[in-house]
């Protein structure tokens, strides 16, 4: 507060020096802009096509961490200048540690959003299709059902199997499926197409052998270890205080799994649950040995080929016809697809972790 004194109001010596609130971030904006503005010209005077804005933002934040310095120093002293300067290499660590994911979703956006907004994307296959016509609803079909099937499969197993080794599992068959479990999670999806390949070889006899039901069991195998070991770190982090509670109430283990322990840690599990749906939902390799691919729809999980977005991208890429930009812009489309129905699903998890998290009163 400030003191009056005959001259006027005298300044609060802990507030003078200080840089107004906001002045950090208004620094930022104005650095990007700038550089962004730097990288246009430069692009208009080249005659380059794609604009550089990963170039822009990781100069515009160089320039950031030199523009907080100076006036910080200038305005507040050499010892906040130091302070600002540190807090602002933090921010640009975190910026550039973005950049990638920043750079993958500008590019995939630019090349593949004006395919994808149009209709025919969404209500045709490829069936009969060599021109820029087609679209990619029997990928999509084929991913949904695919990867459900597969989340069907390696949910309840992995779920079950942090409960286990959480709640039950000691001695040496806790060990063993740690173990185990540790070593599916290095396991190439490769060899789980194999896998999944060589057991319905085995049991139908066809050597010849391709559905959807072989993708979802290929998938499964990538997901189960992903789902244990997610499981298995929330399931940790319930407090023992919370099970010895539910025990002192007479409440029997089982119940007091149900009621307390996957309730309380369903928030992270419906997390790693979406990560193993992730991480399984751009596989290409085992889709490729054994859902094979096709340019038809087709509902029929345990019969016939059965196409999927990964599958799509890299066959449109691989396999240019006479007009190479018509399918090339098709697995720009069919790759932001993916990206979008990965965003949906982690919407959908977060939405249903908040419904089903333990109500806290305050």
């Amino acid at each position: 507060m400030a003191v009056s004194t005959a001259a006027g109001p005298m300044p609060n010596a802990l507030t003078t020096g200080r840089l107004p609130k906001g002045t950090i971030w208004m620094v930022l904006g104005g650095s990007w802009l700038l550089l962004g503005l730097v990288f246009g010209l430069v692009q208009m005077a080249g005659g380059t096509k794609q604009y550089n804005l990963v170039g822009a933002l990781f100069l515009g934040t160089v320039l950031f961490d030199i523009l907080v310095f100076v006036i910080s120093y200038l305005v507040e002293g050499v010892r906040q200048a130091r302070d600002r300067l540190a807090t602002s290499l933090v921010t640009t660590a975190f910026i550039i540690a973005l950049l990638p994911l920043v750079s993958l979703i500008y590019t995939v956006l630019l090349n593949g959003l004006g395919r994808m907004i149009q209709p025919s994307f969404f209500s045709q296959s490829m069936r009969n299709v060599l021109g820029a016509e087609g679209g990619a609803v029997h990928a999509i079909v084929g991913t949904l059902e695919i990867t459900a099937v597969a989340a069907l499969i390696s949910v309840p197993i992995g779920l079950l199997t942090s409960i286990y080794l959480v709640e039950y599992g000691r001695g040496t068959l806790a060990r063993v499926i740690t173990f185990m479990v540790d070593v599916m999670t290095g396991i190439p999806s490769i060899v789980a197409g194999l896998f999944a390949y060589a057991f319905f070889v085995l049991v139908t006899g066809n050597v010849g052998y391709r559905s959807g039901l072989g993708g979802s069991i290929a998938l499964a195998v990538l997901m189960i270890p992903v789902v244990v070991r997610s499981s298995e770190e929330m399931l940790k982090l319930v407090p023992n205080e919370l099970r010895e509670a539910s025990y002192a109430l007479g409440v029997p283990k089982w119940l007091t799994v149900v009621k307390i322990v996957i309730p309380t840690s369903i928030a992270g599990i419906t997390t790693g649950v979406m990560l193993s749906i992730a991480r399984v939902i751009g596989e290409t390799a085992p889709l490729l040995i054994i859902a094979g691919l096709t340019d038809s729809v087709n509902y029929d999980l345990v019969h016939d080929r059965m196409m999927t977005l990964p599958v799509l991208v890299y066959t449109q890429y691989s396999n240019q016809g006479a007009h190479q930009s018509d399918f090339v812009n098709r697995a720009w489309a069919g790759a932001l697809t993916l990206i979008l129905i990965v965003m949906a699903l982690n919407l959908v998890a977060r939405l249903i972790a908040r419904i089903f998290a333990p109500k806290l009163g305050r």
